[in-house]
């Protein structure tokens, strides 16, 4: 099998690498000798492995052999390859002779600490990467996949550090938040690539299936320095299945009448050539839990496809080239034969239609260098009602980028051109419309300081057709000490002012006073993080602060309108912790996690600063699970979530805290798996504490109030998944 994305020393050339000492003079042949490098393992040679001695680097080839030239002396080779131990060997060469060396790999089972990370642009182990990318495995992935097929909405809200916001309650929509940064910040990507637009808004997270992924990476803090302007909080990477042979079908049926049927198909066609398929069909009836004739789960009506064509040439060259379409049509507010408590009908309504296609690619040359391109483009186009208020826009997205990368000793570095165009166009509110032209120049440099230590820097030039030219830096340090690890980044970023934020998102755009004078919010993000595994028990401590200068807030004016506007002073401040430990000890697993976060900003109604609503100091979560290899697993998931603060709300000023318990079974009968999940065992719901509807509608429009806690309450659901 081949993997387009792993580690890019497993897809160098194998010819000979060898870096000679700058002795030019004559007699200089008499100082080195060649060693010939054997790296074997219990069935056979093995290639492909990463060979590092003394700065001078090689790569085995098909039999398992790589040629260095090494100075007399003192050395210490170290051999390393996804799947195997990494493995070290001294040698000492007290003359000029040739020398064969045999390095013996053992092979390990490729689970969190053998996944090697994409989205920090150089392809390492997640263990060597300074900068922190959290990566959410295929297992987990799994056991969303079991409880929401049609969405990646539960993935990430259950992820340390990620939140799943609704900002269009009506119709379900929410946002991601990163360590309390609002959704608006936060970069969605495919592979790399912005294939949900450069803001996925308001629904992206529910109308992603998450069957064909391998994996999902998150970068929190600013990633501008990677990502350019649309990456200001923080980036969700979600990472595609390769094409291994296989044939699925996932059938899943909700106690609140929601069905998705979700085919995939995949299969190599050759020794270059495979493929991968996936196609969905996902609806969702209305669902009144609290029979106030307000739908609480708004009805859908959603198909999906999308094709993956994978090219590999086996010398390190390969490709991936994706097509995708949805179609949704999602509407809510009241219910057929039920009216507004002013007696009126209020129905809000969403259709969507989007198309993409995106292109990534890499070529290996000589000497270590690796060139790749990726390029995608999108168009998305929405009919929206608020009530009897129609607004229609269209919104398309262009992406190209080139790189160049390259190890030369210890340095792993990457220079590269990107461009972005971000084009949304309004029908019936042509001022809100925007054409953005962003082209940019980035470079990245990885340097192994020292065996313990290891350095990146990362800096980015955009240069935005409105606002100008930023220039946006990163660093992050690696450090190890015994079993501790220890990463500490920080860097800056800027986000081009656009109309969606979450109150606009929620009553539309004809709402919203005309743009004047917005300026381009900036932010600066610090993290620390450290970790280390005791036997079976893993447990990281991290702490981060971010700041955003000149912040856009949304005001509400008395006539009912809505005015956004960069906050006259005072920036938005947002600090916290988080804590994740887990305990894998034969078929048990527990994982637990804690997040501290405090987030103020400009109060925009009123003088002062206040907290930022919807934004829970404390949340926790508990997640244990008894696993039968081969045969199915059961696990039990529970979770916290404090106290918020509200805005505008008729019923209170802050939250409730509650608690969400849940319940998965999964069991294999040969080809089938059957799973039953039941989701928030205790029935929390916000309609429990205070109603949803406001008792009248606000002057912008509002007939409900913010969610702050589940409004479908308990649910159940089961169905049956096919290997075939």
């Amino acid at each position: 099998m081949w993997y387009a994305h792993l580690k890019f020393s497993h897809w160098l050339p194998t010819a000979v690498i060898a870096l000679l000492p700058g002795l030019m003079a004559e007699g200089a042949q008499a100082q080195t000798a060649t060693v010939t490098i054997r790296a074997e393992s219990a069935t056979g040679p093995v290639a492909g492995v990463r060979i590092l001695a003394s700065d001078v680097i090689g790569l085995t080839n098909a039999d398992g052999v790589a040629l260095l030239t090494l100075g007399l002396g003192q050395h210490v080779i170290e051999a390393d390859r996804i799947g195997f131990s990494p493995s070290r060997v001294e040698l000492f060469l007290a003359e000029a002779r040739d020398t064969t060396v045999t390095v013996l790999l053992e092979v390990v089972a490729i689970e969190t600490d053998g996944i090697v990370v994409t989205s920090g642009r150089t392809e390492r182990r997640i263990e060597d990467e300074p900068l922190r990318i959290e990566a959410v495995s295929r297992e987990e992935v799994e056991e969303k996949l079991l409880m929401t097929p049609g969405d990646i909405a539960m993935l990430l809200n259950e992820t340390a550090g990620l939140r799943v916001q609704p900002t269009a309650p009506s119709l379900g929509g929410a946002s991601v938040r990163i360590q309390g940064l609002r959704g608006r910040y936060t970069q969605i990507l495919t592979d790399g690539m912005p294939l949900y637009g450069g803001q996925a808004g308001a629904l992206g997270p529910l109308q992603v299936p998450p069957m064909d992924l391998a994996r999902v990476e998150v970068i929190k803090g600013a990633a501008s320095a990677l990502y350019g302007p649309t990456a200001l909080g923080g980036v969700v990477n979600l990472i595609s299945r390769r094409p291994d042979p296989a044939r699925e079908f996932i059938l899943n049926h909700s106690s609140l009448d929601g069905t998705d049927a979700v085919g995939w198909l995949a299969d190599e066609l050759n020794d270059r050539w495979g493929y991968t398929l996936l196609a969905g069909a996902h609806r969702q009836d209305h669902a009144d839990v609290n029979s106030d004739g307000w739908a609480d789960v708004p009805t859908f009506r959603r198909i999906s496809v999308r094709p993956r064509l994978f090219w590999d040439d086996g010398r390190g060259g390969a490709a991936i080239l994706t097509v995708g379409g949805m179609l949704e049509d999602r509407s809510g507010g009241t219910l057929p034969g039920s009216l507004t408590p002013a007696g009126t009908v209020h129905v809000e309504s969403l259709d969507t239609r989007r198309v993409d296609a995106g292109f990534s690619g890499r070529k290996v040359f000589s000497g270590l260098r690796i060139m790749s391109a990726r390029a995608s483009g999108s168009l998305q186009r929405h009919d929206h009602f608020f009530g009897d208020a129609r607004e229609n826009d269209e919104h398309r997205t262009g992406f190209a980028e080139v790189a160049l990368s390259g190890q030369d000793g210890r340095h792993l570095w990457v220079v590269g051109l990107a461009f972005q165009a971000d084009v949304y166009e309004h029908t019936d509110l042509p001022t809100f419309s925007f054409d953005y032209i962003v082209p940019a120049v980035f470079a990245q440099d990885e340097l192994e300081v020292a065996d313990w230590m290891t350095l990146a820097a990362s800096l980015r030039y955009d240069r935005h057709s409105e606002f100008g030219g930023y220039l946006s830096p990163r660093i992050s340090i690696l450090a190890r000490a015994s079993e501790w690890v220890a990463r500490i980044s920080a860097g800056t970023g800027f986000f081009a002012p656009t109309p969606f934020t979450e109150e606009v998102e929620a009553v539309g755009l004809r709402r919203l006073t005309e743009p004047q004078g917005w300026l381009e919010e900036r932010a600066r993000s610090a993290m620390i993080d450290i970790g280390r595994s005791f036997g079976p028990v893993e447990l990281n401590v991290s702490a981060f602060a971010s700041t955003i200068d000149d912040p856009l807030q949304t005001v509400r004016n008395g006539d009912g309108t809505l005015t956004i506007r960069n906050a006259s002073e005072g920036s938005v401040d947002t600090w916290g912790t988080e804590i994740f430990a887990a305990l894998r000890q034969g078929p048990w697993r527990l994982i637990g996690s804690h997040a501290f976060l405090r987030s103020t900003e400009p109060d925009p109604q009123a003088e002062g600063r206040r907290e930022v609503p919807l934004t829970p100091r404390h949340s926790a979560g508990v997640v244990g699970a008894y696993e039968v290899e081969g045969r199915g697993r059961i696990g039990v998931e529970a979770y916290y979530m404090g106290k918020q603060e509200l805005d505008d709300d008729p019923y209170r000023s802050r939250s409730q805290q509650h608690f969400i318990l849940g319940l998965l079974i999964d069991w294999r009968f040969g080809p089938v798996r059957v799973f039953l999940n039941a989701e928030n065992i205790l029935d929390t719901r916000q309609t429990r504490y205070d109603p949803l509807l406001r008792p009248n509608r606000t002057p912008d429009g509002r007939w409900i109030t913010d969610v702050w806690a589940p409004l479908e309450g308990r649910a159940f659901n089961g169905g049956i998944w096919i290997s075939f």
